[in-house]
């Protein structure tokens, strides 16, 4: 089994099942997620709340991170989030990728788009490893 298979498998009881994160695809290169987005996702103004977005970008460059470095986890020790165009409920597809890898630390970037192609937000973030594999 996979390292991002197991990410997915042990995710239904954690903050991965709480958000409602499906997984769509991935390698040490790319992993695409996706979420149909709720209610229950939108804050007061009635758009997708801000925290969910960054939440996904998060999941899936932490997923893309951990492949890369083909280890058992890693941490997020920086990370920047330009909201672009306001997300509304249905579905969000989230592609992260690697960026850049040394030594223990990677560096990717993530995108979240509607259905209709429209950019929602973009992120990088940089990891560093916390778990490496026995």
């Amino acid at each position: 089994m996979s390292i991002l298979d197991k990410m997915v498998e042990d995710g239904d009881g954690r903050f991965w099942g709480f958000l409602g994160c499906r997984y769509i695809q991935g390698s040490k290169q790319e992993v695409q997620i996706a979420l149909t987005a709720g209610e229950h996702h939108t804050n007061s103004m009635g758009i997708i709340h801000g925290g969910v977005l960054t939440s996904l970008m998060d999941q899936a460059m932490g997923m893309v991170a951990t492949a890369a470095m083909e280890v058992d986890g890693c941490v997020t020790t920086n990370l920047n989030v330009h909201f672009l165009a306001p997300m509304r409920k249905g579905e969000l597809i989230v592609t992260s990728t690697v960026l850049h890898q040394a030594g223990r630390s990677v560096t990717t970037r993530s995108e979240v788009r509607d259905a209709a192609g429209t950019l929602g937000c973009m992120a990088t973030a940089t990891f560093r490893v916390a778990k490496s594999r026995a």
